[in-house]
């Protein structure tokens, strides 16, 4: 069989204040805003991307900032926690910024024989550190964080599942994932040779309450493949499975099919090219609203409907 799946691509967020969003995970994180764009599906609002210098697939995380969204609400049939991979040199730096932003953080705590710290943005969207040597990852000097203390990408995901076996098999059977580690309800698997940003983690937690969209919860995660031939090949399969995925969908940087997951969580394939690139340089990445062709002629009314952000970091 071929290799299909090669990890994380982005995940994609909902968030009730594009400012805040910026100013936490530019001003905060240190992540770069690679793309700033809008919902294709709502031209009223931003479609925010944050990854490393380039925008590689694996550090990406998306927002969709509806002004004024209620706060969702964290449980089962949810992916919970989105984790960051940092050197293990920076875990002291790390809690020091986030004291020096007043951002509240639990731990240090170990899993699988790793240590990571645990908290949450202004919206209440959990966010992991997780620190280890694993990560060859660049990393980027933003201007105000050292690049040996930034930020490298995905390290993993966690998924929080009422009952995980039709979850397990989706992954394994169809997504070529392996189960690499377990401790008590919490199962690791890992996509082609593993590595930061090829994890997702699955949570046994019959007892959760069902989760809430809004504010702050994780819309969707996304699988990498390489090619779009390789993304029908996986759809292929899917349809096999008796999933349904949808048609494939330009999302300009990438082509995207989503479909649900046993457990409820919608899960997507995007490829890796095009990347974030086409349309602006690497240099210049982020520093423009970028929209579809289709979207061209109405810029003027766009922009005058979306609120003024600054991505300056802090």
């Amino acid at each position: 069989m071929n290799n299909l799946i090669n990890g994380l691509h982005h995940i994609t967020a909902l968030a009730s204040d594009a400012q805040k969003n910026v100013d936490f995970y530019v001003g905060v994180l240190g992540l770069r805003m690679v793309k700033k764009t809008i919902n294709f599906d709502a031209p009223d609002v931003y479609h925010l991307y944050y990854g490393d210098e380039t925008g590689s697939p694996g550090s990406i995380l998306t927002f969709f900032p509806y002004a004024g969204l209620t706060r969702g609400r964290r449980g089962g049939g949810q992916l919970t926690y989105s984790a960051f991979s940092i050197p293990t040199a920076s875990l002291s730096y790390w809690m020091d910024r986030l004291v020096q932003f007043g951002v509240p953080y639990s731990g240090p705590y170990q899993r699988f024989n790793e240590t990571y710290l645990r908290f949450e943005d202004f919206d209440g969207m959990g966010v992991e550190l997780v620190a280890n040597s694993n990560d060859l990852r660049p990393g980027w000097d933003n201007g105000k964080i050292p690049a040996e203390y930034s930020i490298r990408g995905f390290y993993t995901a966690t998924l929080n599942e009422f009952n995980i076996d039709r979850t397990v098999s989706l992954l394994t059977d169809v997504m070529q994932h392996k189960l690499i580690a377990e401790e008590q309800d919490l199962f690791r698997f890992e996509a082609l040779n593993g590595g930061p940003g090829a994890y997702v983690d699955v949570m046994r937690s019959p007892k959760d309450v069902r989760a809430l969209q809004g504010a702050g919860s994780v819309h969707h995660i996304a699988f990498a493949t390489d090619s779009d031939e390789s993304q029908l090949e996986i759809r292929e399969q899917l349809w096999s499975a008796g999933y349904n995925p949808t048609g494939v969908l330009d999302r300009n940087y990438f082509h995207s099919i989503y479909y649900r997951e046993p457990g409820g969580i919608l899960f997507e394939i995007a490829t890796n090219p095009p990347g974030f690139a086409v349309d602006e340089t690497v240099a210049e990445l982020g520093s423009a609203l970028k929209l579809p062709e289709w979207y061209e002629p109405r810029r003027a009314k766009i922009e005058a409907e979306l609120p003024v952000i600054s991505a300056l970091a802090k």
